[in-house]
């Protein structure tokens, strides 16, 4: 983690800039600040500790990943419950007027102030691949602030919309409603495309150019689906695989690379996890003599 870009503390609950300010906290023994709330939206982005948050006499326990977003004169106030681990956070704090700004662009940056309005909805929950890229743009976002370069002002803006307007697109693919039927679809032409491209590199990148959605959207039709990763499902078909092919006597050094496992160790552990046994023992339990 970018250690040299954490601030420290400050029990300060107003804002000193007109637009946005944010902070990347890392506290322990940390001073609890009272019910409090604000003139303008704070938007926490959780990294660590065992914290809650109470919303309007609501606590809501929360966990690596999560997002909260607090909008204007909302009661509220974080709930320590052990002081002695690191509780570590980003805080985004941006006007009522900047946002408003926003949505007089395009009407897409106001989709999360709608959704919380509506429902009272203020935690957002996301997986590890999602979290890490709205991590990489808050640290860009802190990072051009922290800088001198050229055109740091014009960078700044462009980092504070792409990140607002992420946050609008991720919560809006968290609320809205799925079409079942477009999602079965999705899955069932992926899982034909795997079968029919093993060999191939089948990573979550290459897959969404192939389908032309976006990595996330892929990475959450599986879990939804069947339960695991897409990296967990092609491992499982590509062992499947090669346990095919040692049967019929191909090499175990030539199976494993052309099943997309790039070195042999690799491939041993995975089927030694997967079937309990080592390759060359199955090869040798199926009465095949493997030439490695």
């Amino acid at each position: 983690m970018k250690d040299n870009l954490q601030t420290k503390f400050s029990t300060r609950q107003y804002m000193l800039s007109e637009d946005f300010e944010i902070y990347y906290y890392t506290d322990t023994a940390l001073k609890e600040v009272g019910n409090h709330n604000h003139n303008y939206y704070e938007i926490y982005f959780f990294l660590e500790g065992n914290v809650s948050i109470e919303i309007k006499d609501t606590i809501y326990p929360l966990k690596h990943g999560d997002i909260v977003i607090i909008p204007p004169k909302v009661q509220h106030h974080a709930v320590i419950h052990n002081k002695e681990i690191p509780y570590r956070r980003f805080v985004f704090w941006i006007t009522c007027e900047y946002l408003h700004n926003l949505v007089e662009l395009s009407p897409s940056y106001g989709y999360i102030g709608r959704i919380i309005s509506s429902n009272n909805g203020f935690i957002f929950h996301n997986d590890s691949i999602a979290f890490n890229t709205i991590q990489g743009k808050v640290f860009r976002l802190i990072e051009e602030i922290r800088t001198d370069r050229y055109g740091r002002e014009a960078k700044i803006s462009l980092c504070v919309n792409d990140l607002i307007l992420h946050l609008n697109r991720t919560v809006y693919e968290q609320t809205h409603e799925k079409n079942v039927e477009e999602q079965q679809k999705l899955y069932r032409s992926l899982i034909y495309y795997i079968e029919d491209h093993l060999t191939e590199d089948l990573s979550l990148d290459i897959l969404a150019k192939e389908f032309f959605i976006s990595k996330y959207h892929i990475a959450h039709v599986f879990k939804d689906n069947i339960g695991i990763s897409l990296h967990q499902y092609v491992r499982k078909k590509r062992l499947i695989a090669c346990k095919d092919a040692i049967r019929s006597g191909t090499k175990i050094s030539e199976t494993y690379l052309l099943f997309g496992f790039k070195d042999y160790s690799t491939f041993y552990r995975a089927f030694k996890a997967e079937y309990g046994i080592t390759p060359k023992e199955y090869a040798e339990y199926t009465e095949i003599k493997p030439s490695k």
